[in-house]
């Protein structure tokens, strides 16, 4: 091979831009024992590569079995479901005011609710009062 050719292709490699076969070239320029006294400060990175590419782990890692987690939250989910079924009771019919008061006690209650509205509705009319009041109070403020 050229040396200009491989000289290009390290550039090419540094940049990032070779293929698979332009490395594998350079790799086989490297692993041969003449290279050229400028390019060998390169040689101990291509030489790795190769030796890293054929390291192996041999020692055996042990596997623990796999427990199928998802059956078993499965049966549960069943399971829980099941006994909620089960104790469920249902809502008693709600509770009118005419079957727990008498007539005369909701009237009475109404005339108070009648009561507290009126005296209400007389407390937000002073209210309106006060607001003309401070509206007539912001134009003298304002003029200067």
């Amino acid at each position: 091979m050229e040396l200009h050719n491989i000289e290009k292709l390290i550039e090419k490699y540094f940049e990032a831009t070779t293929t698979v076969a332009e490395e594998e070239t350079l790799r086989e320029y490297f692993s041969k024992e003449s290279v050229a006294p400028h390019l060998e400060q390169h040689a101990p990175l291509f030489n790795y590569f190769t030796k890293a590419k054929e390291e192996r782990f041999t020692k055996q890692v042990p596997l623990k079995p796999r427990i199928n987690y998802l059956k078993w939250v499965s049966v549960a989910a069943i399971a829980v479901f099941m006994v909620g079924l089960y104790m469920y009771q249902p809502t008693p019919a709600p509770v009118t005011l005419a079957d727990e008061y008498t007539q005369e006690e909701i009237e009475s209650a109404q005339e108070a609710f009648a009561l507290l509205a009126m005296n209400f509705n007389k407390g937000t009319e002073q209210l309106y009062h006060l607001e003309e009041f401070e509206k007539t109070t912001n134009k003298f403020l304002t003029k200067k």
